[in-house]
């Protein structure tokens, strides 16, 4: 392999901006913020909107579709008979 050429590929923290929740990994991206992880060392800090403990769908509170009262208010709206 060329020397010079492959970007650097560290460690991150990836922190979630709506509750707080971080998590380590790692990236090739090299954000200019830092913050202390738990195991003491300081790492870039790559903020995100949503993770696995905010998404609806990892959460468990994703909305269920209430179908029939769609479909009764479409027919109302538009006057149809069923």
């Amino acid at each position: 392999m060329k020397d010079g050429i492959h970007p650097v590929y560290q460690d991150v923290l990836y922190k979630d901006i709506s509750n707080g929740f971080t998590f380590l990994s790692r990236s090739t991206k090299i954000p200019a913020e830092r913050e202390k992880w738990t195991d003491g060392k300081e790492y870039p800090v790559i903020k995100i909107e949503i993770s696995s403990a905010t998404h609806p769908f990892f959460t468990g509170q994703e909305k269920l579709m209430d179908t029939q009262g769609r479909i009764e208010r479409f027919n109302k709206k538009f006057n149809r008979a069923k």
